[in-house]
């Protein structure tokens, strides 16, 4: 998969780099202000699945890039120049509207899309001017062809702010800034063949209708085509920006065109350069610097998962099958600005992402994608849905899920602890000699009954292990933080990655969420 794609991403939310959708919250019926619009045409998701399946039927023809040497040229330094005119935006004018902003093209995102204004079932089409854009002192008003189009577009907070909630760019990608104002991870309309041998596929949103929901303030629709050499797809994303973060319904139908091996459902794609368990791996000064920390699993049965996250030193892929999951995320839980001292990626504010499955997923595997990456600009973690069935030319699927842009997840385990933290040292008894090729383990958890529980010295982990015998079982209330540390010794046998499974039990039961670790030996 191209690990470069995140370079244009990597700005804070105010950053223009980024591109995003957006769509005003009130009275569909007003006038649109803004852009010149095109000719008014009928649309509804029903016109919208039936050119996704007549398209599935036919060849595909790849894009070619307008005027591909100039647009190369403009890397994520030039782009920082050039700035859509706010009193351009559609909706730029009304009390309480979320003006629309849009891209230019750019080495990055070079693909023009086609973007409609919906209003009451009728589509006009955004038409692409030069003079919607200051250019500034890139002298490219001049070079660029005037017909050249948008990459993508955005919503804004307001008619009067600088800053984006939402934003829809590159090949199928979509993301939100979440309830503290950054932006961090981003979705995709689907992933096809990720971390296969052969090419991965990245089919393109290449067509939007965006709309407001009259009846609702702060809620964006978006309707998008989507075309790629194995599959078609007709989606409506609901978008609504609330007090918490963002949440998203997403219905969408795909039309295969031919054989797909891996089809990736809901996935998300992340940032994990290194961090508690990896920090001796940094050459950066800052404690820690990624985007997500770990993979929250609920399973079909009801099972808590935590699987923290690494940077590999070859490409794994791991899955983690179940029935009719209930959700399953890329969460961002070390949240204390000390955890990465960085007031300018403000990585403590990024968004958590839970996926929800709306009806029954059937059988399938979470997998979960780590690629390795030295620094922080390339995207290097996707998970994402695998169902267990084949995917063959002709089939039809129907996905609904819901996307949660929040600060924590939307549902904790009220009844169980949460994995707070993941350290990992040398073996033995602090103040003594370290016992070679032996590590330690300590996994912190917290919340649910740990919170209330009377101090105790009895309980013991249950830890299993790929290759190795735990040794040192221990569990300690840490006072006064309502922490409870599980510790264990693990004597380390050959470079091959150890797989690792820990809860603490009480009363034929779980009394703290599942811990999976995936370890690398290696030094520390």
């Amino acid at each position: 998969m191209a690990t470069d794609r995140r370079t244009f991403l990597t700005g804070s939310l105010a950053s223009t780099v980024i591109a995003t959708l957006g769509v005003r919250p009130s009275l569909a019926a007003a006038p649109v202000s803004g852009p010149e619009l095109g000719r008014p045409e009928p649309f509804s998701f029903e016109r919208l699945l039936a050119r996704a399946s007549h398209l599935a039927h036919s060849g595909y023809d790849a894009p070619t890039p307008p005027a591909a040497s100039l647009v190369q040229s403009l890397d994520f330094d030039l782009i920082q120049q050039i700035s859509y005119k706010p009193e351009d935006a559609l909706w730029a004018k009304g009390p309480g509207h979320m003006p629309v902003r849009f891209f230019p093209l750019n080495r990055f995102d070079n693909l023009p899309v086609t973007i409609h204004v919906l209003d009451g079932g009728v589509a006009r089409q955004v038409l692409y001017r030069p003079d919607y854009f200051d250019f500034g002192n890139t002298g490219l008003a001049a070079k660029l062809p005037p017909n050249i189009g948008f990459s993508g577009f955005r919503v804004m907070d307001g008619p009067r702010s600088s800053t984006d909630w939402l934003a829809f760019q590159g090949a199928s990608y979509f993301r939100s800034a979440g309830a503290e104002n950054q932006y961090g991870l981003s979705a995709r309309g689907i992933a096809v063949d990720t971390a296969l041998s052969t090419r991965e596929e990245f089919p393109r949103f290449s067509e939007f209708w965006i709309s407001e929901q009259a009846t609702q303030p702060r809620v964006v629709i978006v309707y998008a085509l989507l075309e790629g050499p194995s599959l078609t797809g007709a989606y409506k994303i609901r978008s609504f920006f609330g007090p918490h973060g963002t949440t998203m319904d997403v219905e969408a139908q795909l039309f295969i065109r031919q054989d797909i091996r891996r089809l990736g459902i809901a996935p998300l794609t992340s940032m994990f350069w290194y961090g508690r368990t990896n920090y001796w791996e940094r050459t950066d000064w800052r404690p820690g610097v990624h985007d997500s920390d770990g993979l929250s699993l609920w399973t079909g049965k009801g099972e808590r998962i935590w699987r923290p996250l690494n940077n590999p030193s070859s490409l794994q892929v791991n899955s983690f099958e179940d029935v009719n999951p209930r959700g399953f995320g890329l969460l961002q839980r070390d949240r204390a600005f000390s955890d990465y001292e960085d007031d300018g990626a403000f990585y403590n504010r990024r968004p958590s992402v839970w996926v929800e499955p709306l009806g029954h997923w059937g059988a399938g595997a979470v997998q979960l994608v780590e690629i390795p990456t030295n620094d922080e600009i390339h995207d290097n973690i996707v998970a994402y849905w695998l169902p267990k069935r084949p995917i063959k030319a002709g089939n039809h699927i129907r996905l609904a899920y819901r996307l949660y842009w929040q600060s924590h997840q939307p549902f904790p385990p009220k009844n169980i602890g949460e994995v707070v933290a993941t350290r990992i040292g040398e073996g033995g008894i602090a103040g003594q000699p370290a016992e070679p090729n032996v590590r330690k383990f300590v996994i912190d958890f917290s919340g649910g009954p740990l919170a209330k529980m009377k101090r105790r010295y009895d309980l013991k982990p249950v830890v299993t292990a790929s290759r190795g015998t735990p040794t040192g079982l221990a569990v300690i209330p840490v006072r006064d933080t309502g922490v409870w540390r599980a510790f264990f010794d693990l004597p380390i046998e050959g470079h091959a990655p150890i797989d690792l499974r820990c809860f603490i039990p009480l009363d034929n039961g779980a009394l703290t969420e599942t811990w999976l670790y995936q370890y690398f030996p290696g030094p520390l």
